[in-house]
C-alpha cells in the first residue's frame, strides 16, 4: 500500500485519463460519478454553444447555426451508438429513464391470454419497478400476481441460472439492469437474451449504470430494447436527456405513446392528424426535445468516443480492482465487507462495501473531502471514474477511511441518511 505503486498503476493505465478535461475541485476526491458525473470542459462548451445559437438565431436555430436543433436527438443517438454496439438509427436521445421505460412497455408489452407477466428482480432500482407496476395496472393486471421478481441468494447479486429459471411460459417481457445499481454486478446480457428468446420472450435492459462504464454489444446479443440515463458515466449533467435503443428487427412497431417528434422528419410539419412515425428508434420520441438538457452530451460523447470504451474499461477495472484490494487488506478489521464481484467479467464501474455504520461513515468521508454515495441500509458506493479519478486518490481514500475508523470520527454523525443520499 504505497504511493509508488499507485503511481506505477497510473502510468500503466494512463491512456484513458482525461483529468485535465474536467472541473475537478482542489482537495476533493469525487467518487460519486456513478450517480452524477463531473462537468467536462467540452460539455460546458457545447451547452454554451446551444445557448449562443438560441441567442443568435432565435426560432431559426432549429435549422440554422453550427448545430441545428431539429436533428440533434438523432445525431446524439448516432454518437452514442458505438458505446452500446448499435447502429445509429437504433438509438435516440430522448426522455428520461422512467419515461423511456414507460414508452417501451407501452410499445412492446402486449399481454395475451397465455403471456401476462413481466420478469424483473428484487434488486432492481425502484423507478423501474414503479413503471412496470403502473403498466400492468393500465392493462388491468394485478402487479402482485403479474410482476415476477428474481430472488437474490445473497441480497447483493443475481445468478444467471436463477434468472433463466424464472422465465416461465407466461412471461411476456424481461426487464433487467445491465449493471446492478448497488453491488455493481454486470449481468450476462448475452446469455439472458438468448434464454429469453428461446422461450419466445422479449428482453430489455436498463443501462443506467453500465453505459459509459462497460462495453456493450446489443446488436450482436440481439437485445430487443434498452433505456438509460446519461448523467452518470456519460457526464451529461443533472437531469440530462436519456436514451433509447430499439433493435432494428422491431422497426415499424407503432409506438405505444405517440407524439409529434416521433414523426418522420419530412412529414412532421405537415400537421396532419394521421401519425407517420419515423423508421428507427426516433419513432419513440414524444414531445419537443429538451435542448438544454441534451447539449452537454455533444461534448461529453465526443470525449467518450475519442478515448474509446476499451481503454475506459481497462482503466476502470484497474481502479476498482485496486480499491477492492485495499479495502479488503486494510479495512476488513474495521468491519468493511466488499460485496461487488471480484471477477472482472462481472464487476461494473463502482465498488460496493457494506458496514453497519455506513451512513455515519459517508458523512465522515464528506467531512474529509471524499464524496461517496450512501445506499440504505448499510452500503457505501465508491466509483473511481476512469476519465478523471486517479490511483493515488484510491489510495488516499482508503487511508482516510482508516483514519476515520481509528479515530472514531464517524461517531460525531447520526447513522441515518440525508434527504438526498
Amino acid at each position: 500500500m504505497t504511493i509508488t505503486y499507485a503511481q506505477e498503476l497510473e502510468q500503466c493505465y494512463a491512456a484513458a485519463s482525461r483529468r485535465d478535461e474536467f472541473y475537478v475541485q482542489e482537495d476533493v476526491i469525487y467518487f460519486d460519478g456513478n450517480s452524477l458525473g463531473l462537468l467536462s470542459k467540452r460539455a460546458e462548451n457545447s451547452l454554451l454553444a446551444i445557448l449562443d445559437s438560441w441567442k443568435t438565431h432565435g426560432i431559426d436555430g432549429w435549422m440554422q447555426g453550427d448545430r441545428p436543433w431539429f436533428n440533434l436527438s438523432e445525431e446524439l443517438g448516432a454518437s452514442m451508438a458505438p458505446l452500446i454496439g448499435a447502429q445509429p438509427e437504433e438509438v435516440i436521445v430522448t426522455g428520461s429513464t422512467t419515461s423511456n421505460l414507460h414508452q417501451l412497455l407501452a410499445t412492446f408489452f402486449k399481454p395475451s391470454k397465455d403471456r401476462t407477466k413481466i420478469l424483473a428482480d428484487e434488486l432492481n432500482f425502484p423507478t423501474d419497478i414503479y413503471a412496470i407496476q403502473s403498466q400492468l395496472k393500465l392493462h388491468g393486471l394485478d402487479p402482485a400476481e403479474h410482476l415476477i421478481r428474481v430472488k437474490s441468494k445473497d441480497g447483493q447479486t443475481l445468478q444467471t441460472e436463477d434468472i433463466i429459471e424464472a422465465m416461465t411460459d407466461d412471461v411476456a417481457i424481461v426487464i433487467l439492469s445491465g449493471v446492478l445499481y448497488r453491488s455493481g454486478q454486470v449481468l450476462d446480457m448475452k446469455k439472458v437474451t438468448e434464454a429469453a428468446h428461446a422461450r419466445g420472450t422479449l428482453v430489455g435492459f436498463d443501462l443506467c449504470h453500465s453505459i459509459g462504464s462497460i462495453p456493450h454489444s446489443l446488436d450482436d446479443w440481439n437485445v430487443d430494447f434498452a433505456f438509460w440515463c446519461n448523467y452518470k458515466h456519460l457526464n451529461g449533467g443533472p437531469g440530462a436527456t436519456g436514451g433509447i435503443y430499439v433493435n432494428r428487427q422491431h422497426f415499424g412497431v407503432s409506438p405505444g405513446l405517440a407524439g409529434w417528434f416521433g414523426s418522420a422528419k419530412d412529414r412532421q410539419f405537415d400537421m396532419e392528424h394521421t401519425f407517420t412515425p419515423a423508421e428507427g428508434a426516433g419513432a419513440l420520441q414524444m414531445g419537443t426535445p429538451h435542448l438544454l438538457s441534451s447539449a452537454p452530451l455533444i461534448g461529453s460523447l465526443e470525449l467518450m468516443n475519442e478515448v474509446g470504451m476499451e481503454a475506459i474499461r481497462d482503466r476502470s477495472l484497474a481502479l476498482t480492482g485496486y480499491l477492492q484490494e485495499l479495502i479488503e487488506t486494510e479495512l476488513a478489521d474495521y468491519g468493511f465487507v466488499v460485496t461487488s464481484p471480484k471477477s472482472e467479467v462481472e464487476r461494473g464501474g463502482h465498488v460496493f462495501a457494506v458496514h453497519k455504520e455506513a451512513a455515519r461513515i459517508c458523512k465522515a468521508l464528506k467531512a474529509n473531502g471524499v464524496i461517496p454515495d450512501y445506499r440504505t441500509p448499510n452500503g457505501i458506493r465508491l466509483a473511481p471514474v476512469a476519465l478523471y479519478n486517479t490511483f493515488e486518490e484510491v489510495l488516499e481514500t482508503v487511508n482516510i477511511l482508516k483514519c476515520i475508523m481509528e479515530e472514531e470520527q464517524y461517531k460525531q454523525f447520526q447513522n441515518k441518511r440525508e434527504v438526498v443520499a
